[in-house]
């Protein structure tokens, strides 16, 4: 494997071993699976409480070679259709000394360095903040910590070990005095989102929070945030 070039780029994410593993290992683990259907439609079909219970009289009823064929073919389709979608949503960061590249579902995300103070993982996501500590970018990840720290801590950008302001972080509960007006309706409605696992729509209001000035993160459920302060608008008069 020839050198890396000083100063290039590093990536982290997208690794060969890591496609192999989703395209050749979730098909086999989907034709496995598949291939127990015919074992145990039957004795399924016979449960009067069972899900899609249809599917399994029609499974039952076929030759047992035909319904081992198909629960094969099907069982690997759908391997290859998480490994489609994993392949898509798995995150990819390419970092060096002027900006990070933050890539999923093939959308790129630019980041100069010089608007990031600080640079650190949150449990399963990746965190960069600005210089007033407002979020820049909040990204679910399966990356590995080391291997990000090492990217980042080698072209220089400010690598954190935890969140530098995890201390001021409050417990949401409804109703609380000191957040900014509208914030408290919209971590009511992000709240039950969270709950739902609605991750998009919890992603637009994190959105919506920060316009205001409030910096949220989850735990187990249950959210919790912190105020920075708002950019100062210009004054078109100049005054």
């Amino acid at each position: 494997m020839s050198a890396r070039e000083p100063g290039a780029a590093t990536t982290v994410g997208g690794d060969v071993g890591e496609l192999v593993v989703m395209w050749l290992g979730f098909p086999l683990l989907g034709a496995a699976v598949g291939g127990l259907l015919p074992l145990v439609a039957d004795g399924v079909a016979g449960l009067p409480w069972a899900p899609v219970q249809g599917w399994f009289e029609l499974v039952a009823g076929l030759p047992y070679r035909r319904a081992l064929v198909g629960g094969v073919l099907l069982g690997m389709l759908a391997g290859l259709l998480v490994a489609h979608v994993g392949t898509r949503e798995r995150l990819i960061v390419t970092v060096d000394r002027g900006g990070v590249r933050l890539r999923r579902d093939g959308v790129d995300r630019d980041l100069l360095r010089r608007c990031v103070t600080a640079v650190f993982t949150d449990r399963r996501e990746l965190v960069l903040l600005g210089p007033a500590g407002e979020e820049l970018t909040r990204e679910r990840s399966d990356l590995s910590r080391r291997r990000l720290r090492d990217a980042f801590r080698e072209h220089g950008w400010p690598w954190q070990d935890a969140d530098p302001h995890r201390e001021a972080y409050r417990r949401w509960v409804e109703g609380l005095p000191d957040l900014p007006p509208g914030a408290d309706p919209l971590l009511r409605a992000r709240q039950r989102a969270v709950e739902a696992d609605r991750e998009r729509d919890a992603r637009e209001m994190r959105g919506e929070l920060a316009r205001l000035g409030v910096v949220v993160r989850d735990e187990d459920k249950r959210q919790y945030w912190r105020t920075v302060p708002l950019p100062r608008e210009e004054n078109p008069e100049g005054r």
